[in-house]
């Protein structure tokens, strides 16, 4: 009885043992899809919100370079320094955008509006208003591609964080499946008893 009661605690420990094994591993998983899902999070809000803000501010310079040329009661010195004021401003918001983390379509599209903005300083300098309208109306166009961008690049975050969600869930459940089983199985091993034999012995012949 002794030896059976030793082997169905071993069973019982050995059973134990794996499952702890697998739990802990799935801890493991759990923390690194924890540790993506921040990583996603913030990515949506350092280099997704905070870039959408970037480029309503780039829309609002370029909006008021297009109010200075067409204003009359502006002389053309006074447009000159209206545009230059609005082109600094830009050159400031150059400076926090690309501190964010740029992908290779919004590289290009980006160094498309600060080209446009390069021309527009030109054109600037030689008082070619119209040309400047049509450069402005051009880095706006990029400006609307960039915000697509932006709204492309957080969808796929938000799904990708979504997706580790669910998956945290599942392996939740996973854990939760294999701690019953194993209470199961070590309840059973520790509670089985094996069956007694019982010999009669016979009983001596009397003398009488």
């Amino acid at each position: 009885m002794s030896d059976l009661k030793y082997t169905n605690k071993t069973k019982a420990a050995f059973i134990l043992l794996i499952v702890m094994v697998l739990i802990l591993l799935n801890n493991f998983r759990t923390l690194h899809n924890s540790k993506k899902t921040n990583e996603d999070i913030n990515a949506i809000f350092n280099d997704r919100l905070v870039v959408e803000h970037y480029i309503f501010q780039y829309a609002n310079e370029i909006h008021s370079i297009k109010a200075s040329v067409i204003q009359s009661q502006l002389n053309d010195n006074q447009k000159i320094e209206a545009i230059a004021l609005a082109l600094g401003n830009i050159q400031d918001i150059d400076k926090l955008y690309l501190k964010t983390v740029l992908t290779s379509n919004e590289k290009l599209f980006f160094n498309s509006f600060l080209s446009a903005c390069t021309s527009i300083k030109e054109q600037n300098r030689n008082k070619n208003w119209n040309q400047i309208t049509n450069l402005s109306n051009n880095a706006l166009q990029t400006l609307g591609k960039l915000s697509n961008l932006q709204i492309k690049e957080g969808r796929s975050k938000l799904d990708h964080a979504t997706a580790i969600h669910n998956g945290n869930n599942s392996l939740g459940e996973l854990e939760i499946a294999l701690l019953v089983i194993l209470t199961g199985i070590t309840t059973f091993l520790l509670m089985a008893k094996k069956n007694k034999i019982k010999v009669k012995i016979p009983e001596a012949p009397s003398l009488n």
